[in-house]
C-alpha cells in the first residue's frame, strides 16, 4: 500500500493509504513521484464542484518522478529515467496525439489525471501513466525538475493562453488573475513582444510579483477606468483571463479594444454566462476558450526555459511533505502567507 492525497468531499482532502499502482497494459509505466504540485483548477474539486461524482480517488495532475516499472511495449523510457508527466493524456497513437494535441485524441482516450477514479491522480507516492511513450516526457538537459514540474501544466497553459490571445510585438495586454498561471502569462506576454502588460488581481502581494517582471498592476475595482484613461479610450489589444469566473470573463470583454482578442484559460464551469454577442459582433472581437494540450507547447517552451527567458520556478512559494497535503490545500485556498505554488514531496 502507498500513500496518496484523496478527495472525500468539499474541503476534505486526506493523506490516505491506497493500493499501489499496477500496469494495466503493455504500454503503461509506473512513476515514483519525486515532486508534485497543486493547481488552481484542483480547487474546483477541493470546493466540492468537481468533474465527477466519485469519492476517494487520488487528486492532482502535475508531477515529475522516476520510472520504476515499464510495460513490455514501452520503448522510449526505461527504469531509472527521470520524467515529467503532462496533465492530460491521449492514446499516443492517433494523428492528433502524435502531433501533440492529446485533447483531440481520435480514439477517445483523452483524459486528465486526478479528476475521477477513471485515471488516478499524481499527488501520490507513485502513479500509473498510460501510453507512456507518448504521455511521459524525459526531462531534457538544462531543465531542472522544478522547471519541468511547472511545465507539466501551469507554464504550458500560461503560454497557450497568451498565444491564443494573439499577442504580437507591440501589443497592449491585460492578464486577469495572478495565480501562478496568470503570473506566467504576464511573463509570456513580454516574451511574445507586448509593449505593456496590465496585471489585474485583488491580492496586493500577487500584484507586487507582477510588477517585479515589468507589469502595471491594478486592482479589479478600478482597472477599466485606469486602462481607458491610459489608452485614451481605445483599451487593449489582447486580454488573458486566468480565473474562470463570470465576473472576470466579463471584465476581459470590457477591457478589449475593437478587433481585439480575449483568451479564457481559467477553468470554466459556468452554464449561464450572458455573453454580449451584440457588442462582440459590432466590435469584431475574437474570443477563444479552452484547455491546453501540454505536449503541443513544449517545443517552444523548453528552449525559453533553458535560456532563462521564462523562469516558472520563481513562483514556487511553499514546499511541504505529501503527508501535509491537506494543510497545503487549506493554505493555498486561503491564499495564506503568500501561498502561490504549493509543491509536495514524498515524506
Amino acid at each position: 500500500m502507498m500513500k496518496a492525497l484523496c478527495y472525500h468531499g468539499a474541503r476534505d482532502i486526506r493523506h490516505d493509504s491506497m493500493a499501489d499502482p499496477a500496469l494495466l497494459s503493455d504500454g503503461d509505466a509506473i512513476i515514483r513521484m519525486t515532486a508534485c504540485s497543486i493547481c488552481g483548477s484542483d480547487l474546483h474539486i477541493y470546493h466540492g464542484h468537481g468533474f465527477s461524482e466519485d469519492i476517494g480517488f487520488c487528486v492532482g495532475h502535475e508531477a515529475v518522478g522516476e520510472v520504476i516499472e515499464v510495460g513490455r511495449a514501452v520503448q522510449r523510457h526505461k527504469v531509472g529515467d527521470i520524467v515529467m508527466v503532462p496533465a492530460a493524456v491521449g492514446c499516443g497513437a492517433c494523428r492528433s496525439c502524435l502531433g501533440g494535441n492529446v485533447i483531440a485524441c481520435e480514439n477517445n482516450a483523452a483524459a486528465c489525471y486526478g479528476l475521477s477514479a477513471g485515471l488516478q491522480g499524481v499527488q501520490a507516492e507513485a502513479f500509473r501513466v498510460p501510453a507512456a511513450d507518448a504521455n511521459a516526457v524525459r526531462i531534457p538537459d538544462g531543465v531542472t525538475q522544478d522547471q519541468a514540474l511547472m511545465l507539466t501544466d501551469a507554464m504550458a497553459t500560461a503560454w497557450f493562453g497568451a498565444r491564443n490571445a494573439d499577442i504580437r510585438p507591440g501589443s497592449s495586454v491585460a492578464v486577469i488573475g495572478l495565480g501562478p498561471i496568470g503570473l506566467m502569462a504576464v511573463e509570456s506576454a513580454f516574451v511574445m513582444g507586448a509593449h505593456v502588460v496590465y496585471a489585474i488581481d485583488p491580492v496586493p502581494e500577487r500584484r507586487a510579483l507582477a510588477e517585479e517582471v515589468g507589469a502595471i498592476a491594478l486592482a479589479p475595482v478600478n482597472a477599466i477606468e485606469i486602462v481607458r484613461e491610459a489608452t485614451h479610450g481605445r483599451k487593449l489589444d489582447c486580454v488573458v483571463e486566468a480565473v474562470g469566473a463570470d465576473a472576470t470573463v466579463d471584465l476581459a470583454l470590457r477591457l478589449v479594444t475593437r478587433r481585439g482578442t480575449v483568451s479564457v484559460i481559467g477553468v470554466q464551469q459556468s452554464r449561464r454566462f450572458a455573453f454580449p454577442l451584440e457588442r462582440a459582433f459590432a466590435a469584431g472581437l475574437t474570443f477563444r476558450i479552452g484547455t491546453c494540450s501540454v505536449p503541443e507547447e513544449l517545443p517552444a517552451l523548453f528552449p525559453l526555459v533553458r535560456s532563462g527567458r521564462l523562469r516558472p520556478e520563481r513562483y514556487i512559494s511553499h514546499r511541504m511533505p505529501l503527508s501535509q497535503g491537506a494543510e497545503a490545500y487549506r493554505r493555498f485556498d486561503a491564499r495564506e502567507a503568500g501561498a502561490l505554488k504549493m509543491v509536495l514531496h514524498p515524506d
